[in-house]
């Protein structure tokens, strides 16, 4: 992708699944890449991961761990990326981490409920503050953010992550506006992905039956939606802001999702 050499990316949830995919996929692009994720294991997990890849240029990962749903650690979260990548600020952010729940709309718990909207609206928010104000100050960015296909069509049994998912749809258009001409904003609505998170909620069985109802009969890889995630920070994408592309192997258009 043409300018993301040398670019510094910020990169929530970006320990595991598709965050760690996109962080991998940024520094193969020779952009400087720094992951925030409550999950100290996994972030060591990556830390070694990467100091053993001789294709990455030495200090051009890092990892902190801060939690998204509180604001003073993401702010502080901030502040260390900024200096952990050499202190000349934050080009990309990619907002993308993220939880669900699999259960019936009926037994949702007021604790579920609001556990859901903490980390994937509320904390997306945050890190989108965060970033928009200081890519605002020095006059460019681009903020990505992960929807789902779950925040366009209904999805039974994740009322409370479609709830989030749709949010952050809504948010993404809004601060598009409001943020251009100088900072860009999308979102990615992927549909499955195989993921760990994906696959400790599906059995096998579950796994083939969606297989069997997407029309490219597969779900996605996260390498896939961290190929998407860098086309959109790129300059390749510099006329693209304010939309919502899903990338779900023809899910959504037929409306498969919901069935």
């Amino acid at each position: 992708m043409r300018g993301l050499k040398d670019k510094r990316v910020l990169i929530t949830g970006g320990a595991s699944g598709i965050g760690a995919a996109t962080a991998r996929r940024f520094l193969e692009e020779g952009a400087r890449v720094c992951v925030l994720d409550r999950d100290a294991e996994a972030c060591e997990r990556m830390r070694q991961e990467m100091a053993g890849q001789s294709g990455f240029s030495a200090g051009f990962f890092s990892a902190i761990i801060a939690d998204v749903t509180d604001l003073m650690q993401v702010e502080a979260a901030f502040a260390e990326a900024i200096l952990l990548m050499g202190g000349e600020g934050v080009d990309v952010v990619v907002n993308n981490a993220g939880i669900s729940i699999r259960h019936k709309f009926l037994d949702i718990t007021p604790e579920e409920w609001e556990r859901i909207l903490a980390v994937n609206l509320t904390g997306v928010f945050y890190v989108a503050q965060t970033a928009a104000r200081h890519m605002w100050e020095r006059g460019s960015g681009v903020i990505l953010q992960t929807a789902s296909t779950n925040g366009i069509v209904g999805q039974p049994f994740y009322a409370d992550y479609n709830a989030t998912k749709a949010g952050v749809i809504e948010l993404t258009k809004t601060m598009a506006l409001e943020l251009a001409p100088k900072v860009r904003v999308c979102a990615v609505a992927p549909g499955y992905v195989l993921t760990p998170m994906q696959r400790a909620e599906y059995t096998d069985a579950m796994l083939e039956e969606v297989n069997r109802k997407v029309p490219l009969g597969r779900h996605a890889t996260p390498e896939e939606v961290a190929g998407l995630f860098a086309y959109l920070a790129s300059d390749d994408a510099a006329y693209v802001t304010g939309q919502v592309i899903t990338i779900d192997g023809g899910e959504t258009a037929g409306g498969l999702a919901s069935r």
